[in-house]
């Protein structure tokens, strides 16, 4: 017969509740009497019957992520951190990849929820999205992550964790302008996420404070998929007059356009200068040194993931979370440096 919960707390000295707690990561019990029962659960071979605990509290002590898509190294480090928290909590993770595919989105918010999973955390949704209105409206537990609808009918309505990419979008440009560049080219994310409108609205922001020229002819949507970052750097650095500044609305597209500078014979930073937006693990890489703004990307994941189990397990008492986390200009190499005390202007 399978050891249960009852054995470990009759070995223990303990309530079965202690062990429960204990086992799920719950707080409630010492640190000494956590690893105690850990323990005596590991020796006896113990399993916990998932179904068991299913029925009885009515929670299938899983949830769901959605994202765009999960090659996008970005999308990789919000699922880690996602899944650190669940795991911490006791929760399984399911993983959902859109390929940014509204149907796809449809789709897999009814599957997860045909599933029993007790709460989802969207990465996915654009401007206008249907679905965010049609789960608050349901009352079901979810979370934004790094994208907000944008509706104003629902905006108080529901959770959400982002990054600050307006802050972002104006930081890049200042950075930019501060060492002598007025012709800046500008990959943007994809228009239709608040994303993309964001981080632009930054930009645009930033021009217009440092009286820097915004050229249309220089801003090009790449929907956030590097392969059309590289494309759109190529043909802008054919142009007669060309950037000598790129500002790419992520890391990965930056990596796309980096491609491009270096097929074309030029240097990087000396003919043309890269920045992205994310601060991927990759743009760290001796001979990359990407000039980026930092995203918090795991810590958007872990924050988000702690909001959803609290509200699934009735312990917050926050009806709504809105938290905004700071964007940070990280410079490496690839903008290259005025001089040792400063900036150009």
């Amino acid at each position: 017969m399978s050891p249960t919960i009852k054995d470990i707390a009759r070995i223990a000295n303990v309530s079965p509740t202690a062990v429960s707690i204990a086992l799920n990561g719950r707080p409630g019990v010492s640190e000494k009497t956590r690893d105690q029962i850990r323990k005596i659960a590991k020796d006896l071979g113990y399993r916990p019957n998932y179904v068991a605990k299913t029925l009885i509290s009515r929670r299938s002590q899983s949830i769901g992520l959605m994202v765009s898509n999960i090659a996008d190294p970005f999308y990789t480090e919000l699922a880690c951190g996602v899944e650190k928290k669940a795991n911490e909590r006791g929760y399984t993770l399911l993983l959902c990849n859109t390929n940014r595919s509204r149907a796809a989105e449809i789709r897999f918010i009814e599957m997860l929820r045909g599933r029993g999973v007790d709460g989802i955390i969207l990465s996915t949704v654009e401007k206008g999205d249907s679905c965010v209105k049609s789960l608050v409206e349901e009352h079901f537990p979810f979370v934004l992550v790094n994208r907000l609808p944008m509706d104003p009918s629902v905006t108080n309505r529901f959770d959400y964790v982002v990054q600050d990419n307006f802050l972002g979008g104006y930081q890049g440009i200042e950075h930019l302008y501060r060492l002598g560049h007025d012709r800046i080219a500008i990959i943007a994310g994809d228009l239709k996420t608040s994303t993309g409108i964001r981080k632009l609205e930054g930009v645009r922001r930033a021009m217009s404070d440092f009286d820097v020229k915004l050229d249309r002819g220089l801003v090009v949507d790449c929907g956030y998929i590097r392969d059309r970052a590289c494309k759109a750097a190529e043909q802008l650095l054919a142009l007669e007059s060309r950037p000598t500044a790129f500002f790419c609305h992520d890391d990965n597209m930056a990596l796309g356009v980096r491609e491009a500078i270096l097929r074309a014979g030029l240097r990087i930073p000396e003919d043309v200068a890269l920045m992205g937006f994310d601060d991927i693990d990759t743009g760290a890489l001796n001979g990359i040194d990407l000039t980026t703004i930092t995203n918090n990307t795991a810590e958007m994941g872990e924050v988000g993931t702690r909001i959803l189990i609290d509200k699934i397990e009735g312990t917050t008492h926050d009806m709504v979370s809105k938290i905004v986390l700071e964007a940070k200009l990280v410079i490496r190499k690839s903008c290259g440096y005025a001089h040792s005390h400063g900036y150009v202007r």
